[in-house]
């Protein structure tokens, strides 16, 4: 069942939305929402959850309890600077959108997130990636255009399923070598980086077919 009350105006999210429990699909985005109750606990058979486009600060706890979301978390343009720990429970999501906001460190409760195959956190205030990134063994896609990194850990090399890496717009001044050595990538995205020296096995890379913009 889905529920899409998309730009609605609304607010604050009705009560009788929480008692919906057979929901799959909640869509509450562009609605100026301040607060999302803890209530939202309840909705266990959510499969995708769009909070995107409100005024959120924080996100409840009580989100860690839907351990039915695989398919997509949708915080993107809001004002978040934090998650709660919790959400490392989220072992099943697979996409994960967090750009827009006012991160500056990634939350650590992401590298929980076990079987996150695609994780977009553009347009914060990132200034590094935690080491502990190694742990999203899955992913496939990293979005980190326009924020403040200067390199990425070394442990990026881990994540051996990675097709593309958006590093557009940072002020990078270096990147570990690792990268050339990921066996699937097929994009990496420097446009708009005026800081980096190229490193000499980025041509490595473009000899195997991988595309590098610059």
């Amino acid at each position: 069942m889905i529920l899409n009350l998309w730009k609605k105006r609304l607010g604050r999210v009705p009560e009788p939305v929480w008692e919906q429990t057979d929901l799959e699909s909640l869509v509450l985005a562009d609605n100026d929402l301040s607060e999302v109750s803890e209530q939202i606990g309840r909705l266990k058979r959510l499969r995708m959850l769009d909070l995107g486009h409100n005024q959120l600060t924080r996100v409840p706890d009580a989100l860690a309890d839907l351990d039915g979301l695989t398919d997509f978390l949708y915080l993107h343009d809001n004002r978040l600077t934090s998650l709660p720990p919790s959400l490392e429970r989220l072992t099943k999501l697979r996409y994960l959108n967090i750009s827009e906001n006012a991160f500056e460190t990634l939350p650590e409760a992401i590298s929980g997130m076990a079987s996150l195959i695609e994780l977009r956190a553009s347009g914060n205030r990132l200034t590094s990636l935690p080491g502990s990134v190694e742990r999203l063994s899955r992913l496939r896609e990293l979005h980190v255009r326009n924020n403040k990194l200067t390199s990425l850990p070394e442990s990026i090399g881990a994540l051996q399923e990675l097709r593309l890496i958006d590093l557009r717009g940072n002020p990078l001044t270096r990147l570990p070598e690792v990268i050339a050595t990921l066996p699937r990538l097929d994009k990496l995205d420097l446009r708009w980086v005026s800081t980096l020296v190229p490193p000499a096995w980025l041509a490595s890379l473009e000899a195997r077919g991988c595309l590098v913009y610059r």
